[in-house]
């Protein structure tokens, strides 16, 4: 029988089989295309939905995505003009003059398919709505071609009006709310017919991506963005004029009270990436049972210490807070606190400032001096001059740095100069790295803010560039981690309650990018954690020591205006950030500095991590690895000491292949002011001029240092980039 039918084919001419493979090959696409395409008749049905869970690492759930979804049918005549007139806007602005499809929009989604690699719609609003209706997130080429077919039926079967109202009933509008109506009473506590035309702007901006665009989510300031752009389109359109744009941007909008969900930050957040990965309905529908990498209870202590300390600097002016603790080998996140309340009302307690860009202050100066060890410009016993000095940019004004306590401390080594965080002679270590240098060094550890060098001056190791506390923690874990750059990560397992397994993070194979050495992380580290080297700055007992566990390192930062305060510390096993401040940027008043603000919270909550995550067999920390040497070095001046009491000694680290040269007490005759006892300025009067004999330092910018003259009061001037005339 196969023969005789081999045959017959076998018979047919050339055109005959080319149509025939190809209607074969026709009826099999169309089979795998549209096998179990949902029905464009079933758009008001009911499915089974089941809550997704959220659990801390050790099984304790703490916030649940209900699915007791929210809807409120609403006839379109019923509402007001300018609800319809925002959602048009902003989604499909020629709904009523087209068939389902935008040809615009499907030129743009070809050339993003074609050319960029990226599938994507042509998203007109009946489009977004049959994948919202009877599609799922999935973003392939089959349901693409199911998305097509249907969009022609709905249109078809359905009225314009009727396809606007079924849109404005059912799209999801986040946070379980679905339709227009409940939307208004979920996010502004009234119907949606008596909504103000800046709370339909809002609203109408949601349904692109509830999660990342509610004002009660992760970022809720991006709610306000989206609304900004939906009044722009509702003035492109001709639905409103410039002035009531205006008018409608500044008024204020006040929304319904909610109950904060647990770890509210932390939760909205991994929502939000969990959306991102799989889609609202799956979120918010399919029961997904998540893993996290979040300790609860830490969580509430860190939350409840940050509220606690915040509430005591209320004659300071200081009203938020926030915190994220990690471990840094894995990058997992144990703790996240985004404000010191989520509901505050005196700050806007909804914004997760671990994802603000603030400024670091002196925290930032680890990374800067790092760069320099790494290329061998300094060593830790490098002594650089911490004298006034202005720095010469062409095209710019003098920048004059000073310390944060007034004063200038003449020699110092840079143990000690970053251990006291002096602020000059990071500024050379900066001059010395270049700003270029140091801000790809500083992605590269994992500050993603930073932007065009030609934007910056040296300032930038004083804070003088933004930063997120998040990628603060990416980059100190740096330190922690040996050299190893590793990802944050907040999620340890996802799968649905039926067993079936997303994703699932193995910390035994987690891998992450070396940017470091072991050898010079183990300097910075050991640098920080020297109570010795910082007590001048901040005495002996304060409390960037953690009493009870092993050394811990730790760096602070204070703008010099007073509106960000910094305390981020670590160990291998535990890392903390910590930032106080305002939202708005007003400074904070007296005491707060770099041992007051957020130290008294980082030291508490670092304590409290160290408990529960630092082995009982505390091992050395910071380990020396074998390429560290160690040797003793002048106390003046940071080079080897030729023994036999040559000079005052103390024992230093080094990379191997960068020692100092031996100090050989170089006595040089210099111009010396006879009424100041330093060394003479271009601008010093002849008469005033004498000439001596003196032991002199070059520092590295080759700034000459007179070791027994005094420490000079007027500034000298040094041109950079280093070199230039």
């Amino acid at each position: 029988m196969k023969k005789k039918k081999y045959k017959r084919f076998k018979k047919l001419s050339r055109k005959q089989k080319i149509f025939l493979i190809l209607l074969a090959g026709f009826i099999l696409i169309c089979m795998y295309l549209f096998y179990d395409i949902p029905s464009p008749f079933n758009l008001n049905s009911d499915q089974i939905s089941v809550s997704t869970k959220l659990m801390d690492r050790n099984g304790k759930l703490f916030y649940e995505i209900y699915t007791d979804e929210r809807r409120t049918p609403i006839e379109l005549t019923d509402l007001p003009p300018y609800v319809i007139e925002a959602t048009l806007a902003i989604e499909d602005k020629d709904f009523y003059n087209h068939h389902g499809f935008s040809v615009s929009g499907i030129t743009r989604a070809f050339y993003n398919t074609l050319f960029r690699g990226k599938l994507q719609g042509g998203s007109t609003l009946t489009q977004q709505f049959v994948k919202n209706a009877l599609l799922t997130q999935e973003r392939t080429i089959r349901r693409k071609a199911q998305e097509f077919v249907l969009t022609i039926a709905v249109e078809l079967v359905y009225s314009k009006d009727q396809i606007l109202e079924m849109y404005l009933n059912q799209i999801p509008y986040g946070s379980t709310a679905y339709g227009i109506q409940a939307a208004s009473e979920l996010y502004f506590g009234k119907n949606a017919e008596d909504l103000s035309v800046g709370e339909a702007a809002l609203l109408a901006g949601l349904p692109a991506a509830p999660t990342r665009f509610s004002p009660f989510g992760a970022n809720p300031q991006s709610a306000k963005v989206r609304q900004e752009l939906v009044l722009a389109q509702m003035r492109e359109e001709g639905f409103i004029d410039k002035t009531e744009e205006t008018f409608i941007n500044n008024e204020k909008l006040n929304y319904a009270d909610i109950e904060a969900p647990a770890a509210a930050h932390f939760s909205l957040w991994v929502k939000e990436l969990l959306v991102n990965k799989y889609g609202e309905k799956l979120v918010e529908k399919g029961g997904l049972r998540v893993t996290t990498t979040l300790d609860i209870d830490l969580q509430e202590f860190a939350q409840e210490t940050a509220r606690g300390e915040i509430d005591d600097l209320a004659n300071f002016n200081v009203k938020n807070a926030a915190v994220l603790v990690t471990k840094p080998e894995t990058g997992e996140i144990l703790a996240m606190v985004g404000s010191k309340d989520w509901n505050a009302e005196d700050e806007d307690g909804r914004v997760n400032i671990i994802f603000a860009k603030r400024q670091p202050g002196s925290s930032i100066k680890p990374i800067n001096y790092a760069l320099a060890i790494k290329d061998g410009k300094i060593t830790p016993s490098t002594a650089i001059t911490d004298v006034p000095t202005c720095f010469s940019v062409t095209g710019q004004a003098l920048y004059c740095p000073g310390n944060y306590d007034g004063s200038f401390h003449g020699l110092t080594q840079v143990r000690f100069a970053l251990g006291n965080s002096y602020n000059v002679p990071a500024v050379k270590v900066l001059a010395l790295n270049g700003i270029e240098n140091f801000i790809g060094f500083a992605r590269d550890m994992g500050i993603t803010t930073f932007e065009d060098p030609a934007k910056y001056g040296l300032s930038l190791t004083l804070g003088g560039g933004e930063v997120r506390p998040y990628d603060m923690a990416v980059a100190f874990a740096v330190f922690a981690n040996s050299g190893v750059r590793q990802n944050l990560n907040p999620i340890l397992k996802v799968e649905d309650w039926k067993g079936k397994v997303y994703e699932e993070f193995d910390v035994s194979k987690v891998e992450g990018i070396r940017v470091l050495s072991p050898d010079v992380t183990f300097l910075i580290s050991h640098i920080l954690h020297d109570n010795n080297a910082r007590s001048d700055a901040f005495g002996a007992g304060s409390l960037l020591n953690v009493r009870g566990h092993g050394e811990v390192s730790v760096k602070t930062g204070t703008t010099n205006d007073r509106r960000d305060n910094w305390t981020i510390g670590y160990t291998k096993d535990a890392l903390a950030v910590v930032w106080v401040g305002n939202n708005d940027n007003t400074p904070m008043k007296g005491s707060v500095s770099g041992v007051s603000g957020a130290s008294p919270i980082w030291n508490a909550v670092m304590s409290e991590a160290l408990e529960k995550y630092e082995p009982e067999e505390n091992h050395p920390w910071p380990k020396a690895p074998d390429t560290i040497i160690g040797r003793s070095v002048c106390w003046t001046t940071g080079l080897l000491s030729p023994g036999s009491g040559t000079c005052p000694e103390r024992f230093e680290y080094f990379l191997q292949n960068y020692l100092p040269d031996a100090d050989s007490g170089i006595r040089q005759d210099i111009p010396v002011d006879k009424t100041t006892h330093t060394v003479a300025r271009p601008d010093t009067p002849p008469e005033n001029i004498e000439i001596q004999n003196h032991p002199v330092y070059y520092d590295p910018l080759k700034t000459i240092y007179c070791l027994d003259c005094a420490i000079p009061t007027q500034s000298i001037t040094i041109r950079y980039p280093l070199g230039e005339n």
